[in-house]
């Protein structure tokens, strides 16, 4: 008779337990230039001192500490500008932009994209015992404020599940060691980038949404470029579609929406 040998059994992989702080809504806008265009000086600017008026209770709710917002121009084709918002609750969420898409200025958008997710934390190294939702350190990342730097780099991201490549067919070990390497290199950017990790999975097409935030656009291009040969994302990560732009501020928007 026949044996085969006994095959080891396979250890049984611990899924991680991550952190969530605020949902977040990307919302990619195009412009309507016609419709902008055709219609009287006195209806673009009814429209923009709506939109201004919102954005002012956007800044109060981010002085309130219940959430945080902001607003890009987007280079290139894939839209005009973005909205980024971050609320306590899912129906806060969609509260901000119903109330975006009743607005005059809405009237003139076309909706490009948009990306739901929440912020999200990797709980690869907080100690056992530890509560990390008590530690300021965390809940700064958990809930961040958004500050008003001059550039945004969003993009989404998965991990692959295929073949020898699966990240999910990894030990927890095995995955708290590469991620830790990949966190190295990052820190190296500490202080030229704000970055700020979104999870994604059951709410929208990707697994995770990056966005980070500069005052010179070149470090996202150093980072992303830099982090390609850790074995996480060379190995082991897939990529969306890289969106980039400007800091709107109200002299900015004034000037992109005059004609």
């Amino acid at each position: 008779m026949t044996t085969h040998p006994t095959q080891p059994e396979q250890p049984q992989n611990e899924a991680l337990l991550t952190l969530e702080g605020w949902y977040v809504l990307h919302d990619f806008r195009k412009l309507d230039w016609e419709a902008w265009k055709m219609v009287s000086e006195e209806e673009r600017q009814a429209a923009l001192d709506e939109l201004m008026t919102l954005r002012a209770t956007w800044t109060q709710n981010q002085a309130d500490k219940n959430g945080s917002t902001a607003h890009y121009s987007i280079i290139g084709h894939k839209a005009d500008m973005v909205f980024m918002f971050l609320r306590p609750t899912f129906e806060e969420l969609q509260e901000v932009e119903q109330a975006f898409n009743k607005t005059k200025f809405a009237d003139f958008t076309v909706p490009t994209y948009s990306y739901v997710s929440v912020v999200e934390l990797s709980n690869y190294v907080h100690a056992p015992g530890e509560d990390p939702y008590q530690n300021p350190s965390v809940r700064e990342r958990l809930y961040p404020e958004l500050a008003p730097y001059n550039h945004i780099c969003f993009y989404p991201m998965n991990k692959k599940r295929s073949g020898a490549d699966n990240w999910y067919s990894l030990t927890m070990d095995e995955r708290r060691t590469l991620m830790r390497a990949h966190g190295m290199t990052g820190r190296k950017y500490a202080g030229k980038i704000k970055q700020i990790i979104t999870g994604s999975a059951g709410f929208d097409e990707w697994e995770w949404g990056v966005t980070l935030f500069s005052n010179d656009p070149v470090n996202f291009k150093h980072i992303v470029y830099e982090m390609r040969f850790d074995t996480v994302s060379a190995k082991y990560g897939e990529f969306g579609d890289f969106l980039v732009g400007n800091l709107l501020t109200d002299e900015a928007l004034g000037k992109m929406l005059s004609v």
